[in-house]
């Protein structure tokens, strides 16, 4: 039928982009919307693409090149994208669907100047914009440019921009087809892009205009700077005038072109005051009927205001849900737990459930919701010194929000006169036997938590996980756990602070802490270089790791047991998972692979310590860090004593020095506690979720880390499962990647990375916080999977964050740069346990830092210098 190749947009609507594309379905949505005046025309439907794509069948094979060709290869996608347009151009439009186009023209008036534009099926999607990924023409004359130019549109859909753009967000390009939208042409006074939210700082109560005059591809062609308003609370809150030089208008006989403005006319803002207001106002009542943030192109002709597009605003980072309108103030958890990435349903819902503190979900990521504590000074004051302690950027983030007076509300202090619940802590004995049985009890709860899971199936055992996170927590949040932790870094920083004052000499704990015993983290680390020794002199094991790629995980300890040493080596790398497989990165999201389920990630840092080490490493290590210790505490005691009462100073530091070997290294334990319960948890749940993949409930049993906790636990009871939710999950998880989680968030939507406030560094260094220190100069080798690491002695490790996970790398490198941490996250702490230099929370490090480059740590100072 010749009616299912053109729609009138009116007939459209956002529920319908399989039919008239994204733009044609957002157009048609905004027609709707009573005060919106969108120009008439109608849609060509991807049926019509269909039609020309069936009859160019030499495009097959281009096609099925193109999805094989790696993203990378821009050579290649160059030429088959140019290949298939020319192909696409050259097919006449088919008779019937000429002939339904120029009726519709017809209605519109075949006289009238039109706009033609690409309306693509993947385009305007809440998770990824295609903005300006294919093409549109302006001010086309009759029905002959139209159609020519409908061609033009329908092969934009593989301009190589487009081609590769669909390739990074993952999309097929054989799924993906292209309507064409036909309106009649604006001729503007103005016009120009309407953020409904500050797309820099992601305020939603901040909209952002930008204007110019004339045509608006001026501004999306950068040939003219835009006047820029920003507007809150129906108020323009601060301006720009830009000097408009030049203008894109129409031509009388088709097309456009660019012209000067005249002098005295510059300099004039393209819009009023109360025009932007009035845009501001329409463009809030088009962000409440699509129910997000969007980015609109409008024009002003004859002092009305036309809606050309509108589309989500896909960069902003969501904010979390609550059921009240007062402003909010979150921390990131990911950046105290270094993991950054986004999690899965079930990795959030069940962090939540046994965290010790209430938890807030936003992008696959964790906030907690600091706003109460900041609202009186006393509390405010303890929880800036324990984010400053930790890391820099939060504070200071916090901070720029608590400097407006007007978000966190002002609370009093609770009564002077009361004293804290429970009272004061006795503050904990210097004792090694405390760390023992601290370390005895998790090991105990661990064991009791695996014997009796093993009988719980079905709903029986949801009832049951929900005991056991009661008996998480309360191992968790064990008073003298907390107070040994807290012994620990409080020594840390009482020597820094002190011996800095007294010797002038910066992080002198970080050389007193090297080999503390008890931690069970970097034991991990030098428990691997003993594997190494058991594999080194077998030459047929390690020439199996070196093909191990082409063995899969459930296979690998048995095909390695074939070959010549292989039981040994099998038992050896057994024997660390026992201790050690239930770790991975990103450790703290329950449906992260361990390296029980794919020990194959340790297989590279293996081989680069049976390459870079001799036998006995281990042992030397941490003799060499504790004999190390020694020294440098016999060396500041002879110094203190020579000082003003030095006796009183050194008694009071050897204190101390005891103080942080006893208890600095159970700093490690509490999450090994936490993560060896985690992988039991995940055991039983993924033979329940075998069961409903058994029953037809599940496709397969990865499927419910899609699901929350609480949802899971409904599937099991039900046995039924809504089909099209995990889908969206999926989508959904595949969208966060692509969000870069903020430090610090408001709900308004701001999102705050803080700032480093020093002068103290070189020219051109990039700052972070020192955690170990010492000087490194070395080859940076920028690593983010470290199932991809392959390092030689004296690199510098550079990635995004370490949790403990990485921790076997650390004990074949020189040096530490990270994106994310602080003094007391995990990474800092192994650090030090290995005497690294490093500097962590240095922003963008692995982009600005070039893999290979070399780079000298600062890690006393905190600033990385990049060397020519």
């Amino acid at each position: 039928m010749i009616e299912q190749y053109v729609w009138d947009l009116r007939e459209a609507d956002e529920t319908q982009a399989e039919v008239v594309g994204g733009k044609g379905a957002h157009l048609g949505a905004l027609s709707r919307i009573d005060g919106v005046r969108v120009p008439p025309g109608f849609c060509v439907t991807t049926d019509a693409f269909r039609r020309v794509m069936a009859e160019a069948t030499s495009i097959d094979d281009s096609l099925d090149q193109l999805c094989r060709a790696d993203p990378g290869d821009r050579e290649a996608i160059r030429t088959l994208s140019a290949q298939i347009r020319r192909t696409i151009e050259g097919i006449a439009v088919p008779g019937d669907v000429a002939a339904a186009i120029t009726r519709a023209l017809t209605r519109l008036g075949d006289r009238t100047a039109y706009a033609v534009r690409s309306s693509a099926t993947a385009e305007d999607l809440p998770t990824a914009s295609f903005a300006g990924q294919q093409d549109t023409y302006l001010n086309v004359l009759g029905p002959t440019a139209v159609l020519r130019h409908i061609s033009r549109c329908w092969a934009s859909l593989f301009t190589e921009r487009a081609v590769t753009y669909r390739q990074r967000n993952g999309i097929d390009h054989r799924t993906v087809h292209m309507a064409v939208v036909v309106q009649q042409m604006a001729f503007p006074k103005a016009s120009g892009i309407l953020f409904t939210a500050d797309p820099v700082t992601g305020n939603r109560k901040v909209a952002t205009v930008d204007a110019g005059f004339g045509l608006g591809e001026a501004l999306v062609s950068g040939l003219v700077n835009p006047d820029v308003f920003k507007v809150r609370d129906g108020e323009v809150v601060a301006r720009t005038i830009a000097a408009k030089e030049r203008a894109v208008h129409a031509l009388p006989d088709g097309g456009t072109q660019e012209v000067a403005i005249d002098a005295h006319h510059q300099e004039q803002p393209a819009l009023t005051d109360e025009q932007v207001l009035r845009l501001v106002r329409l463009g809030r009542k088009i962000e409440a009927h699509f129910g997000r943030p969007q980015d609109i192109e409008w024009c002003l002709a004859d002092d009305g205001f036309q809606i050309v597009q509108s589309r989500p605003v896909t960069t902003l980072f969501p904010v979390p849900e609550t059921d009240d309108q007062d402003n909010h103030l979150y921390v990131s958890v990911g950046h105290q737990q270094m993991m950054t990435d986004p999690m899965k349903p079930l990795g959030f819902s069940m962090w939540q459930r046994t965290a010790m503190v209430a938890m807030h979900e936003a992008g696959g990521r964790l906030f907690v919701d600091v706003t109460r504590r900041l609202a009186s000074p006393a509390s405010r004051a303890a929880l800036l010194e324990v984010m400053g302690k930790g890391d820099p950027l939060v504070r200071d983030a916090l901070e720029t929000v608590l400097d407006r007076d007007d978000f966190v509300p002002s609370l009093p202090d609770p009564d002077p006169g009361k004293p804290p619940a429970g009272g004061a802590p006795a503050p904990v004995e210097t004792d090694p036997a405390v760390v023992t049985e601290l370390i005895e009890v998790s090991r105990a709860s661990v064991a009791a938590l695996e014997r009796d899971i093993r009988t719980k199936t079905g709903t029986e055992l949801f009832d049951f996980l929900l005991e056991a996170f009661e008996e998480h927590k309360r191992v968790l949040g064990d008073r003298t756990s907390m107070q040994v932790i807290m012994a620990g870094m409080e020594a840390t920083w009482w020597l820094n602070d002190r011996l800095e004052e007294w010797l002038g000499e910066k992080n002198a704990a970080d050389t007193l802490t090297l080999s503390a015993p008890d931690n069970v983290t970097s034991e991990m680390g030098l428990a691997l270089l003993d594997v190494a020794d058991v594999i080194r002199p077998r030459p047929e094991v390690v020439d199996f790791l070196r093909g191990v790629e082409h063995v899969q995980d459930d296979a690998f300890l048995d095909e390695l047991a074939k070959v010549e040493g292989g039981p040994e080596a099998r038992d050896a790398i057994e024997a660390y998972l026992d201790l050690y497989g239930m770790r991975c990165v990103g450790e703290i999201d329950i449906t992260r692979p361990r390296w029980r389920e794919r020990p194959t990630t340790l297989v590279p840092v293996i081989l680069d310590n049976v390459r870079n080490f001799e036998r006995g490493a281990a042992g030397r290590r941490f003799e060499e860090g504790r004999q190390r210790a020694q020294k440098k505490e016999q060396d500041v005691l002879s110094r203190l004593r020579v000082l003003p009462d030095g006796d009183r100073k050194a008694d009071e530091t050897k204190r101390m020095i005891d103080r942080v070997r006893t208890f600095i290294g159970y700093r490690e334990y509490p999450k090994y506690g936490i993560v060896s319960r985690t992988f039991v948890y995940k055991q039983a749940l993924l033979r329940e979720a075998e069961r409903l993949v058994e029953d037809d409930v599940l496709r397969e049993k990865e499927d419910v880390f899609y699901l929350t906790f609480q949802e899971f636990h409904d599937v099991v009871r039900s046995n039924r499962l809504d089909d099209g939710l995990i889908q969206r999950r999926k989508d959904a998880f595949k969208s966060y990647h692509a969000l870069t989680p903020p430090r610090v968030l408001t709900s308004d939507g701001e999102a705050l990375t803080g700032a480093y406030r020093r002068d103290d560094v070189p020219a051109g260094a990039l700052v972070g916080v020192p955690v170990s220190a010492g000087t490194v100069e070395g080859r940076a080798r920028v690593i983010l999977d470290m199932s991809e690491a392959d390092l030689e002695a004296g690199d510098i490790l550079v990635t995004s964050f370490t949790d403990p996970s990485w921790s076997p790398l650390f004990v074949g490198i020189a040096g530490l740069v990270t994106e994310v941490g602080g003094v007391m996250t995990h990474g800092a702490v192994i650090a030090r346990e290995y005497g690294l230099p490093a500097v962590v929370g240095v922003e963008r490090a692995t982009r600005l830092i070039r893999d290979g480059q070399r780079i000298r740590v600062h890690g006393t100072d905190g600033y990385v210098e990049i060397l020519p």
